[in-house]
């Protein structure tokens, strides 16, 4: 019997590699793994549905899930964490020394739907008492202009959102001050680049976000995998069967990482770093499934719907294919 052809667009990550150089095969399923940076995958897929599976981000996929015909379905799969205290820069002359000096001040985001940005404005309400409502957001392209919202938004009027120029940048702008901070998934080009006026808001990011993990237990979730609606409603076996292979192929992640005889990465005390993850975080630390994830997921869901974005406030059990939430025990 034939199995079903599918195209999928991930990023060449250590935790997919292996579905991506065919060691992991999927049940069912004959794929083509195309290697695309997060930005060209989600733009074609959000705007024109070209794969029939891919990453995504979190927060573009659930502002999906509220269009008349939502267009795809997510499995509990995560190809992307990431702490995201170490990715709020400031303008040296800002006057931006605590989170709390966020309040009232301009604030860039790529797009302000971006999973990051979510993360950010939620942590820094939760945490530090900042209200998402408290800064005017400015949206735009980092380092190249022109960049929309690449899932048109219908914010509530207390939220304050405005585009910038459209020869402008905000990479640009943060080192110039037309803006006071930015909230991104990227460096912007003008941090480190010598002139000084770009700054991280914490400069020992680490050891905050240790601290954060400790306080909260969350990992923040950055993308999921969804498959189109079309090739599910057709095929639904294809959620169980792309969670299974997902996980073989990270699993082969892991025990690289625990491979001290010849290191497979680049990094001299890579059996350190291991070592800290585990104790702080255990040895499943990058988690996929449904039951390990509530936590972060419920977190994410209320920063989404306090930030305007939802226009409910979602369960993690809808957003995910019925047939991906559990699997058979032995």
């Amino acid at each position: 019997m034939a199995k079903l052809r599918l195209t999928m667009a991930c990023w060449n990550y250590d935790r997919t590699r292996a579905l991506l150089e065919e060691r992991v095969p999927i049940d069912g399923v004959e794929l083509t793994y195309l290697n695309l940076p997060v930005e060209e995958t989600f733009f074609r897929m959000l705007r024109h549905h070209e794969f029939e599976v891919a990453e995504l981000s979190l927060s573009s996929y659930t502002v999906s899930l509220f269009r008349e015909n939502p267009p795809f379905i997510a499995i509990p799969i995560f190809p992307s964490r990431f702490f995201r205290h170490s990715c709020i820069y400031v303008n040296s002359e800002s006057g931006i020394r605590e989170p709390k000096d966020l309040i009232g001040k301009r604030i860039g985001n790529p797009e302000y739907q971006m999973t990051a940005p979510v993360w950010i404005r939620g942590i820094m309400s939760d945490e530090y008492g900042v209200p998402v409502t408290s800064a005017t957001y400015l949206s735009g392209g980092e380092e190249q202009p022109g960049r929309p919202e690449k899932i048109a938004l219908s914010l509530p009027p207390e939220f304050r959102l405005e585009a910038i120029p459209s020869d402008r940048t905000l990479s640009q702008m943060i080192e110039t001050g037309e803006i006071d901070a930015l909230y991104t998934a990227r460096a912007p080009s003008t941090f480190g680049n010598g002139s000084g006026r770009v700054r991280r808001l914490f400069d020992d990011y680490q050891t905050v976000e240790r601290d954060y993990y400790r306080k909260t237990k969350i990992f923040p979730t950055m993308h999921i995998v969804a498959i189109r609606r079309d090739v599910y409603d057709k095929n639904p076996w294809v959620a169980q069967s792309l969670c299974k292979a997902f996980v073989t192929a990270q699993k082969e992640a892991y025990e690289d990482l625990h491979t001290m005889a010849a290191l497979k990465f680049m990094l001299p005390w890579l059996n350190r770093h291991v070592e800290e993850t585990e104790e702080l975080m255990g040895r499943d630390f990058w988690p996929y499934g449904y039951e390990p994830n509530i936590l972060a997921l419920s977190t994410f869901l209320r920063y989404h719907h306090e930030q305007g974005l939802s226009k409910r406030l979602l369960t993690p059990k809808e957003i995910f294919a019925p047939e991906s939430l559990e699997s058979f025990k032995i």
